[in-house]
């Protein structure tokens, strides 16, 4: 770990004031509430970061024939749906999946697994509809509902082989659970219990392990898919003291293609480097100095991280994109207001970074960013879009 700096203890001293104000406020259980609109702006988003200029408007093509490569796939945690966007032109079609759908996952056949409040929705990207609706095993859930702390689905994951899913379900009052789903059957086949709130679920690059991001309980858990028995792993750079009202907590997850440990970024401060097997980490210095949800790592070991904007306007910088290569080195592309996943075109030339956002201050589009240049530009797309894939034939 670095040494602390000015900076560093600023930051440690934002656990306590998140601790008090969660005490004050249910709008900080998370750790990631702010007041907003839903008009497409950013107001009052990131802790009071500028408003953000609406996407544009694009005139929706009319969907015909076979979905083509490269086409985008959003989920409209705001809506009911899935948005299939042309990443040129927009939007052109769109599914309905269930209510508030999280995250999602393209299989090499093109089916697309979508983690809903209702059940893992499977859609056929080919033909752009829905084949099935898997419904969750989990108790506790509670009524289908919207919004941040809604009961359901969050992240979702595929083996390398395909034939299995496996969802990150959160229950309202406590910890939630990792479903597995035999992608054949479309069957529940395990029920496992992990951490409270899975924002993120990655797997192995072997198929043997499943990890699921605990944003509410500062871990990572570690799946055993033969056996189902799991280990619980602490990731807390900045330590726990601020319980449900810290916003210095894990989001989100990505396996390094290089030696599969997991790769957690914090504050745009701190990259936490987890080996899964022994439980031991190493924290590596980070530069956007925002606080950072979606990521994902390219073939080549290249890290995209997005910043959502500052906990501290005064002291943070605003949204952005982190480009990191393998041996460490990063640049910080600025973007227009909150942001919260992203993916990469297949020439990996190109990323797309979802408007949608947990936490209030979303827009409902995307930035399409060139990672040569820098340069950005906004694309109007589905509703409050989360989770988004690059769809492509095998």
């Amino acid at each position: 770990m670095r040494r602390p700096t000015a900076r560093g203890r600023t930051t440690r001293g934002r656990v306590v004031r998140g601790a008090a104000l969660g005490l004050a406020s249910v709008a900080l259980v998370t750790g990631c509430t702010t007041a907003g609109t839903r008009d497409g702006t950013a107001a009052g988003a990131s802790g009071g970061a500028a408003p953000a200029s609406p996407a544009p408007e694009a005139p929706r093509p009319e969907p015909s024939g076979r979905t083509p490569d490269g086409t985008l796939l959003v989920a409209d945690f705001g809506a009911d749906t899935v948005t299939f966007v042309d990443p040129d032109a927009g939007p052109v079609d769109s599914v309905e999946v269930g209510e508030a759908p999280y995250g999602l996952v393209v299989g090499e056949d093109g089916r697309a697994w979508v983690a809903t409040a209702e059940g893992v929705a499977v859609v056929d990207t080919h033909r752009r509809e829905r084949l099935d609706l898997v419904p969750y095993e989990t108790a506790g859930l509670g009524p289908v509902t919207g919004g941040e702390y809604r009961g359901g689905g969050m992240g979702i994951a595929l083996a390398p082989d395909g034939r299995h899913v496996y969802v990150g379900v959160n229950v309202p009052s406590g910890n939630g659970t990792l479903e597995t789903i035999d992608t054949g059957t479309r069957e529940v086949t395990a029920t496992t219990a992990v951490g409270r709130r899975p924002f993120d679920v990655d797997v192995s690059r072997d198929g043997r392990e499943v990890y699921a991001t605990g944003h509410d309980s500062f871990d990572v858990t570690v799946v055993d898919t033969r056996t189902q028995d799991t280990r619980r792993i602490e990731v807390a750079p900045y330590g726990t003291e601020g319980g449900l009202g810290s916003w210095l907590k894990p989001h989100y997850a990505a396996v390094r293609p290089s030696d599969g440990r997991l790769l957690l970024p914090f504050e745009g401060e701190r990259l936490v480097v987890l080996d899964p097997e022994t439980g031991r980490s190493a924290v590596e210095r980070m530069t956007a100095d925002t606080h950072q949800h979606g990521v994902t790592a390219t073939p080549d070991g290249t890290l995209l991280v997005v910043g959502t904007g500052p906990i501290d306007p005064s002291e943070d910088a605003g949204p952005s994109l982190t480009v990191r290569t393998k041996d460490g080195q990063e640049r910080v592309i600025p973007l227009d207001g909150p942001h919260e996943d992203v993916a990469v075109s297949a020439d990996g030339r190109t990323a797309y970074v979802t408007g949608g956002f947990t936490r209030d201050g979303y827009w409902n589009g995307l930035s399409v960013v060139d990672l040569a240049t820098g340069d950005t530009r906004r694309l109007p797309a589905g509703e409050r879009p989360l989770g988004v894939a690059v769809l492509r034939s095998p």
